[in-house]
């Protein structure tokens, strides 16, 4: 005969009670249950409590590290600071990256203003170029008028 999903195993059989037994109270289960559920309520104060403890001990240092300071730049420290331990005065030093970024944005600012004022090489040469652009313009403008002025004088002498 099948027994479903689960195997048998040689230590014994699953056994789950009936709604009657969990009613008449006589379910093989163990009623542990219910005090080890109280047991680790009290643990997790009693860990609390040490935690408060352990925040007091940390100012203490082990070994010597209260006798010398060392900084090392491979710790990595907290980012994460609280509001009522953030002290406003202390300036955050920018690392490398950042810093390089920083520069190249202002390097760029400073070019752009530049360009708009008409003093960088660059802006030189398209200024060059634009008044070229508008000599040749204004000079082609001056040949048509020149060109249209002829045709109508040509049409007045062909109507005489």
């Amino acid at each position: 005969m099948g027994r479903g999903k689960f195997k048998g195993k040689p230590t014994g059989h699953r056994h789950f009670s009936t709604h009657e037994e969990m009613v008449a109270g006589s379910s093989s289960r163990p009623r542990s249950f219910r005090r080890e559920e109280a047991e680790e309520e009290e643990e997790e104060v009693e860990s609390e409590e040490e935690s408060s403890e352990e925040e007091e001990s940390d100012s203490k240092r082990k070994g010597t590290q209260g006798l010398i300071e060392i900084e090392n730049p491979n710790l990595v420290k907290p980012k994460n600071v609280k509001a009522k331990n953030v002290d406003l005065e202390k300036t955050t030093e920018l690392s490398r990256r950042e810093r390089e970024e920083i520069e190249k944005q202002k390097a760029h600012e400073r070019y752009m203003k530049l360009q708009e004022q008409g003093k960088t090489e660059q802006a030189k040469k398209d200024l060059e170029r634009l008044a070229m652009i508008r000599q040749q313009r204004a000079e082609a403008a001056k040949k048509r008028e020149e060109e249209k002025a002829a045709k109508e004088q040509k049409k007045g002498e062909a109507r005489k």
